[in-house]
């Protein structure tokens, strides 16, 4: 799992007025995105700020386009982003940056991670130091499958 210190974060979210300025990792709302798509250059890359109400099939098509997608929690006990994710990875195959921004806390982290999210710009206040010690909570795995392990436990047992 990577960390994004906000300070740091080289993508930034732009407003419509700068969509195609010199930024070198341009960050767009879907409405954004969706009135630039047709005309984006090629080899430019771009991410997608995605609320967690937008259905990610819809999409789909762009994903070989898209570098980053950032997806929003706006309330950490409002999970409908953990669903976003695991539909890009598992079912859309999105091989891009999966990020997790807006009310993310530190017990947020191991279910991120198995939903196929990985990256994180933790709420303020949270610490990266017990994000990370969070990640290593179930050190044998976990019985059901994931995006990263499909497999059930029994299935990855030894014969």
């Amino acid at each position: 799992m990577k960390f994004i210190d906000r300070s740091r974060d080289s993508w930034l979210l732009m407003p419509d007025s700068e969509i195609a300025g010199p930024a070198p990792h341009r960050l767009l709302t879907l409405a954004q995105w969706e009135a630039v798509r047709d005309n984006w250059p090629v080899g430019v890359p771009v991410g997608l700020l995605l609320p967690n109400t937008a259905d990610v099939e819809d999409i789909a098509a762009d994903l070989p386009r898209i570098a980053l997608v950032a997806l929003e929690f706006p309330k950490w006990v409002d999970g409908r982003a953990y669903s976003q994710a695991h539909v890009l990875r598992a079912r859309l195959r999105y091989a891009g940056e999966i990020r997790a921004t807006g009310e993310v806390v530190v017990d947020m982290m191991p279910l991120l991670q198995r939903c196929g999210v990985d990256a994180v710009v933790l709420r303020e206040g949270e610490r990266q130091a017990s994000a990370e010690r969070a990640l290593g909570f179930f050190p044998a795995g976990h019985y059901q499958g994931d995006v990263l392990q499909p497999d059930p436990i029994f299935a990855r047992q030894a014969a």
